[in-house]
């Protein structure tokens, strides 16, 4: 039986209200993360691996950040992402790949910076080895590093004693 007093429009209305003032609620208790943009962060070679993050990394989920082509992950933040970063030259500091996708790992205190290798631009992970495991954070993160194609990959010590000699 319908109430006389409050048509269905005026229902409705009042429920969809609730909802809004409710999801407005819940979203003030994961503020947004402020993340400082990259130089090259509206390099349109971004875009897809920005809409290919994953929702989680571990058990850290992703959070909104005020910042193009960065992301966020947990709460309080264990892994924050910007992608536009300097592409890294040469360099001797440890280079990993992790499923196709080569690193360059500076291991600082307590954060360490992790950057792709040989794709441009570059994107560059922060994180800290004692709140999460940069394994974790690099496995789930290489799928969408991916969508930035590759030009050069890291070379080891290893490497350049294989390469034949010039004379």
């Amino acid at each position: 039986m319908r109430n006389p007093r409050f048509p269905l429009p005026v229902r409705v209305s009042g429920i969809l209200l609730t909802a809004a003032v409710t999801g407005a609620a819940l979203s003030a208790c994961a503020p947004t993360v402020d993340v400082t943009a990259a130089g090259d962060a509206a390099n349109p070679a971004c875009a897809p691996m920005m809409v290919a993050l994953p929702d989680a990394i571990g058990d850290a989920a992703l959070r909104k950040t005020n910042s193009q082509a960065t992301a966020a992950w947990g709460d309080p933040s264990q892994v924050i992402l910007r992608c536009g970063v300097n592409v890294p030259g040469p360099t001797t500091d440890r280079c990993v790949s992790v499923n196709g996708i080569d690193w360059v790992i500076k291991e600082g205190d307590p954060v360490w910076t992790l950057t792709t290798f040989g794709r441009e631009p570059a994107t560059e992970i922060l994180m800290d080895p004692e709140k999460i495991s940069s394994a974790t954070v690099l496995a789930d993160l290489s799928a969408s590093a991916g969508k930035i194609p590759a030009s050069r990959n890291c070379v080891g010590q290893e490497d350049l004693q294989n390469l034949p000699s010039s004379q």
